[in-house]
């Protein structure tokens, strides 16, 4: 005789996202308007960053606007919904609760944690002071600021070692961040800018790239390394591997070969942690403060609570490490709403008993990763596919307008990189709340201008 079925739940669950980077919207987007759920969206922000075109942002290639969207906007139409911005300063994994900075308390019956990671100094954190780092909007804002800042203090000017440092932007870490981030400065100011000044040379202007290991774009092929390094310094950035940073002063780094480099832009693109919310949940991590779930994404012990994204250090049912990449954190997402719609349709089954040994286990689908080099230039690389040059540039811009929520997003992005290509000059180039601290005037300098922009 068949035992009977427990009778499910008549109330809605209550799942509590905490982050609405691509694996929170994501997972908020696949329960949206199903009744057996109530979500509550949280983030510390109002926005959904596409981050992958940050560092487009920080160049003046893009506006702002181009790569965010209003969280509420994206998901005014899922009636279960509720967003709000507030920041999460603890987790009470045993009351089912966290606790934001507002002092609200918020309950869940399951928690998907979409937290991101943060900047990481390797235990240095004063350097952080010294530094700038492409984590956020107002991240990339502040570098755009910072670098063309510099350029207009250089043009005012009459101290040649002035301008030298004002002219030389260093950027620590040759990941994709760092990589796209050194093409894109050298497009902007040896082509973009060129015509721009009359008391300073853009051409003299140094972008320094610093990888500790021997190679840039070290998880890549090592021929698709070799072809970004050698793209690089053709376009004219200087590339230093097997070159560790061991002090950041103010406007000066220092090289374990005991050299050191003037700079006025440091830009910190070396590496991640976790968000420090991963450490209440008093579960094992890795030095990063990653956190390992089960195949099925819940924590160990703890099968209400789901971690995705960046703060995910695992290798995935079919043992391939699951990177931290947008398209991963997007499957996440997707994973565990999709679990638990199914966790839910079991409820009042025969099979209700055993729904949590019957749990999907996740597997990461390689759409491969890419980096752009400059104008025309890319790599990319999914599984034994390899490509680049004009060919990867044109798979990288087409994937990434595809994968921008919002149609708005995608015509302003399409639109400003036609224009930025045609004319071979962006448009986002306004200063705002630009630095004060302008070098003393010279005899014979020019008047320090009322308004400061490019």
């Amino acid at each position: 005789m068949t035992p009977e079925a427990p009778a499910p739940r008549d109330t809605p669950r209550h799942v509590l996202i905490l982050g609405a980077g691509f694996a929170g919207l994501e997972c908020a987007r696949r329960l949206s308007n199903d009744r057996r759920f109530v979500v509550t969206l949280v983030d510390r922000t109002n926005h959904h960053l596409f981050q992958p075109l940050l560092y487009q942002v920080a160049t003046a290639s893009l506006a702002g606007p181009d790569i965010a969207r209003s969280i509420r906007q994206i998901l005014e139409g899922a009636r279960n919904v509720t967003v709000l911005m507030d920041e999460i300063v603890s987790l009470h994994p045993a009351e089912h609760c966290a606790l934001g900075l507002s002092g609200h308390r918020f309950t869940y019956d399951y928690l998907v944690l979409a937290v991101g990671a943060r900047t990481s100094f390797f235990g240095n954190d004063n350097w952080e002071h010294n530094t700038l780092g492409l984590k956020t909007l107002a991240d990339a804002q502040a570098i755009r600021r910072q670098v063309l800042s510099n350029l207009e203090r250089a043009e005012l000017s009459d101290d040649p070692a002035e301008q030298r440092k004002l002219m030389t932007i260093v950027i620590v870490g040759g990941g994709p961040t760092g990589v796209e981030l050194t093409g894109a400065f050298v497009d902007l100011i040896h082509r973009s800018l060129r015509t721009n000044f009359r008391r300073i040379n853009t051409r003299n202007l140094r972008v320094i790239l610093v990888e500790g290991s021997e190679r840039i774009l070290e998880p890549y092929d090592e021929s698709q390394s070799e072809y970004a390094r050698q793209r690089l310094l053709k376009i004219g950035a200087e590339v230093l591997t097997n070159t560790r940073v061991v002090d950041v002063l103010p406007q000066k780094v220092i090289l374990q070969s005991g050299d050191s480099i003037e700079a006025a832009a440091i830009i910190w693109a070396a590496g991640v942690r976790a968000n420090s919310l991963t450490a209440d949940l008093g579960l094992p991590r890795n030095r990063a403060g990653n956190l390992t779930p089960e195949l099925d994404l819940s924590l160990p012990g703890h099968p209400e609570i789901f971690v995705t994204g960046d703060i995910v250090s695992m290798q995935d049912a079919a043992g391939v490490r699951v990177p931290a990449l947008a398209p991963a954190a997007t499957q996440m997402g997707k994973h565990v709403a999709l679990l638990l719609k199914e966790e839910l349709r079991l409820e009042g089954t025969r099979f209700a008993a055993q729904k949590l040994s019957l749990r999907a286990k996740f597997t990461y689908f390689d759409k491969g990763t890419m980096a752009i080099i400059g104008k025309n230039h890319a790599v990319m690389q999914a599984g034994r596919l390899k490509a680049r040059g004009f060919i990867a540039w044109l798979a990288w811009l087409f994937i990434h307008i595809l994968l921008l929520i919002g149609f708005r997003n995608k015509i302003a992005v399409l639109l400003g990189w036609a224009y930025a290509y045609v004319r071979n000059n962006p448009e986002a180039r306004i200063i705002i709340n630009p630095p004060t601290a302008f070098p003393p005037a010279s005899p014979g300098s020019p008047p320090s201008p009322t308004v400061s922009s490019s």
